[in-house]
């Protein structure tokens, strides 16, 4: 049996390890076995990574909600004990920007949560049907004219590009 060599195929390979080496320091983007191991840890950590930087994020907004919950004169786990027991479910993220960008809004939920905490019952406000209902027929009233305006704007383009074709044609 004649012997086969693995030439291409694991040339390829190994300058597909090299290319994922690329910058690394020293021997580690030059020598095959070195940048392998390199890149096989590499993409431990990034997977690793990807899971605490979720941790990371969650962790800042608490550190910023709690910085505009003492400034309320309330914690933070009683801030979001208020609001649980109220009913109000606002994710950390919206909360750390509403406490970063708004502070009036995030007061507002403050009001909310002390008011749970201390035994009253938060109801938000209600919208009368008959309100969204002239809402929804002022939309739909508003809608219908500007459709006819752009099929009037279509109808005119068209005629427009319908001379100039004919006059392309004729010039040839």
């Amino acid at each position: 049996m004649t012997r086969v060599k693995g030439g291409t195929v694991a040339r390829a390979r190994r300058k597909k390890v090299l290319k994922e080496a690329k910058g690394y320091f020293g021997s580690k983007h030059r020598l095959y076995k070195t940048a392998h191991e390199q890149v096989m840890h590499s993409g431990v950590y990034a997977f690793r990574d990807r899971k605490q930087n979720k941790r990371n994020f969650r962790k800042l907004w608490i550190t910023r909600i709690n910085a505009g919950c003492r400034e309320n004169s309330i914690s933070y786990s009683r801030f979001i004990d208020g609001l649980n027991k109220a009913g109000v479910t606002v994710n950390r993220k919206m909360l750390s920007e509403l406490a970063i960008d708004n502070m009036e809004a995030f007061s507002d939920l403050v009001t909310i949560a002390k008011d749970a905490l201390a035994g009253k019952a938060y109801t938000p406000k209600t919208v009368s049907a008959k309100k969204e209902e002239t809402v929804k027929e002022a939309k739909t009233t508003e809608k219908k004219p500007a459709a006819k305006k752009e099929t009037e704007k279509s109808t005119t383009t068209k005629k427009a590009s319908a001379k100039k074709t004919t006059t392309k044609k004729e010039e040839k």
